[in-house]
C-alpha cells in the first residue's frame, strides 16, 4: 500500500478512536474512480470543542473539522442551506456515525424534492441577483482600475458561489470545489446547459497552457506558495483551466486590498496580479457584471 493511504488509513483509525470526534467522512476524489494525480486525501470531521470551522494539513492529509452542534443543527433544511458547506455533506463517503446524524443530513440533501429544489435555486438566484445590484451601485462614474477588478472578481464569485449551484440544481447534482473545475463544469453540465458554461468560461478567460504557465510565473513573490503547487499539480496533470480558475480566485481573494489600492502598487506588482486576475483578458467592470446578469438569466432559464 503506498505510503500516503497507509498514512490516510492511520489518520482515520485515531480520529474514529478520538472521543471528541463525533462523525467522520471522506470527501474529495482521493480513493474514488475519478482520483487523479494531484488528488488530496481529505477527510471532514465533527468535533466536540470546536466554536468554528477550521483546516489543516497533517502529514499531507487534508482535515475539514466542523462544531459538534453543527451535526444536529443541520438536519434542519433551513439551517443547513444557511451556513453548511452543503456538497461536501452530500457527497462525502462516512465512516463512522454513531449518532446516525450525518446519515440523516446526506439522506435529506440526496433527496429534496422538486419543490424544495426550486426554491433552493431561487434563493440561489436572488443571493446572486442582490451581489450584482450592490456591486453596480458601487461603480463610480469614472470606473477607475480598481472600480473595474472589483467588479470582475465579484461576477465570479457570483458566478462560483451561487449561480453554478443553482445550474447544478437542475440537475439534482452538487458542486465539486476542486482544482480541475472548469472541466466539471464542461463533464457535468456543459451539454445541457451551454449557454451557462460558456458565459461561465467568459469570465475566467481561459487560455490553456500557455495561460495557465504564465499564471504560475506571476505567483512569485505574492505568497500564494499553497496555491501556486495545488495549480501546478493541476498543470501537470493537464487541469490547464483548472490551474486557472484558482489562481485566479485565490489571487482576487488574498490580495483583494491590493486590488482597491492599485495606483499605488509597483509596477512589478501590479503586472504580476495584472496576469493572475486576467486584467487584458477578461470583461471588466459594467461588461462582467452584465455577464454576469446573462448568466444569472440563462441559470433561470436552463439554457
Amino acid at each position: 500500500m503506498p505510503p500516503l493511504e497507509t498514512a490516510t488509513e492511520k489518520l482515520q483509525e485515531r480520529l474514529i478512536a478520538d472521543r471528541k470526534v463525533r462523525a467522520l467522512a471522506v470527501i474529495g476524489s482521493y480513493g474514488t474512480d475519478v482520483q487523479w494525480q494531484g488528488s488530496v486525501p481529505t477527510l471532514l470531521t465533527f468535533e466536540r470543542g470546536l466554536l468554528s470551522a477550521q483546516t489543516e494539513t497533517r502529514a499531507g492529509i487534508r482535515l475539514e473539522r466542523l462544531p459538534f452542534e453543527k451535526l444536529d443543527d443541520w438536519r434542519d433544511w433551513n439551517a443547513a442551506q444557511v451556513g453548511a458547506p452543503l456538497a461536501l455533506l452530500a457527497t462525502g463517503r462516512v465512516l463512522y456515525d454513531p449518532t446516525g446524524n450525518f446519515g440523516r443530513i446526506q439522506r435529506m440533501l440526496l433527496n429534496l424534492g422538486p419543490e424544495r429544489q426550486a426554491l433552493y435555486r431561487q434563493e440561489l438566484l436572488a443571493q446572486a441577483q442582490t451581489r450584482l445590484d450592490e456591486a453596480r451601485g458601487l461603480l463610480g462614474r469614472g470606473q477607475s482600475v480598481p472600480e473595474q477588478l472589483l467588479a470582475l472578481v465579484t461576477a465570479r464569485e457570483v458566478a462560483l458561489l451561487q449561480l453554478y449551484p443553482a445550474l447544478l440544481s437542475l440537475l439534482h447534482l452538487w458542486p465539486e470545489s476542486e482544482v480541475r473545475l472548469p472541466h466539471v463544469w464542461r463533464a457535468l453540465a456543459g451539454l445541457r446547459f451551454p449557454k451557462s458554461v460558456y458565459s461561465l468560461e467568459r469570465l475566467y478567460a481561459f487560455g490553456g497552457h500557455d495561460e495557465a504557465r504564465r499564471c504560475l510565473l506571476a505567483t512569485r513573490g505574492l505568497g500564494l506558495v499553497e496555491q501556486e503547487r495545488r495549480a501546478r499539480a493541476a498543470f501537470t496533470a493537464g487541469y490547464y483551466d483548472g490551474a486557472v480558475r484558482l489562481l485566479r480566485d485565490e489571487a482576487a481573494s488574498s490580495h483583494r486590498a491590493d486590488l482597491t489600492r492599485w495606483p499605488l502598487l509597483s509596477a512589478a506588482r501590479q503586472a504580476k496580479l495584472a496576469q493572475l486576475i486576467g486584467l487584458e483578458r477578461s470583461p471588466l467592470g459594467p461588461t462582467a457584471l452584465a455577464l454576469a446578469q446573462e448568466l444569472l438569466e440563462d441559470v433561470r432559464e436552463g439554457r
